[in-house]
This record gives structure tokens, C-alpha cells and sequence, in this order.
């Protein structure tokens, strides 16, 4: 079974539900945005279901578990990959997913605790 037939399905962990089943052509990480119905989603986890079929395990179906992405998304790059929010302050947490300890939900902009 080829990568790209493979359907991956996706949910939502809080409250648990299914937004959809979709083809994809790339393999999703966690940190990576997917776009469902006009709505952008973060991926925060993936996960394989195999079949046992004719003697051996196949890749059935792709589960990726999401939340949905802030509208206001400050990206910086940083050591080649894209963080949230402003990468040259000192409490960014250099994650795609999680903007800093002390403003988590931002915006980086006049945050009175921003330090180089």
C-alpha cells in the first residue's frame, strides 16, 4: 500500500471528534499546519493503524490528533525551523507549538517582559 493512498483521519482531542478523513501527499508532523474546511489547524500528534492482512502488518490508516491554530500566528525562523513568536527574546520557548512561559498567548509586540 503506497503512502499516498493511505487516508489520514482527523481529530480533535478537546472534545474528542472526527473533523474529517482526508488524502494527504506529504507525511504530517507534529508542529506542522493542516488546513480542513476553510479553518487551520495545528498538528500536535500522529499516530499509525496497521491491518494484519495475508501474513503481514500494512498501513491501514493515518490518525492525527489537532487544535485549532490562533488567527494572529507571529512566526520567526529559527536554527532553520519556524517558532512562535519573536525567536530573539529570551523567554521564547522555540516551539511551534507553545509561544513563551510568560505571554503564551501573545502578541510578541510591546510585551513588557520581552528581554534580547
Amino acid at each position: 500500500m503506497e503512502i499516498l493512498s493511505v487516508p489520514t483521519e482527523v481529530c480533535t482531542l478537546y472534545p474528542e471528534s472526527t473533523l474529517g478523513k482526508i488524502y494527504l501527499d506529504w507525511i504530517p508532523q507534529p508542529g506542522d499546519h493542516i488546513d480542513l474546511e476553510g479553518k487551520t489547524y495545528t498538528i500536535l500528534e500522529r499516530r499509525h493503524r496497521y491491518q494484519f492482512r495475508r501474513g503481514k502488518y500494512n498501513l491501514f490508516r493515518v490518525l492525527v490528533y489537532v487544535q485549532p491554530a490562533p488567527e494572529n500566528l507571529e512566526r520567526s525562523l529559527s536554527n532553520g525551523r519556524w517558532v512562535i513568536g519573536d525567536s530573539n527574546c529570551r523567554y521564547n520557548a522555540g516551539s511551534e507549538m507553545i509561544r513563551c512561559a510568560v505571554n503564551p498567548n501573545g502578541p510578541c509586540q510591546g510585551c513588557r517582559f520581552w528581554e534580547a
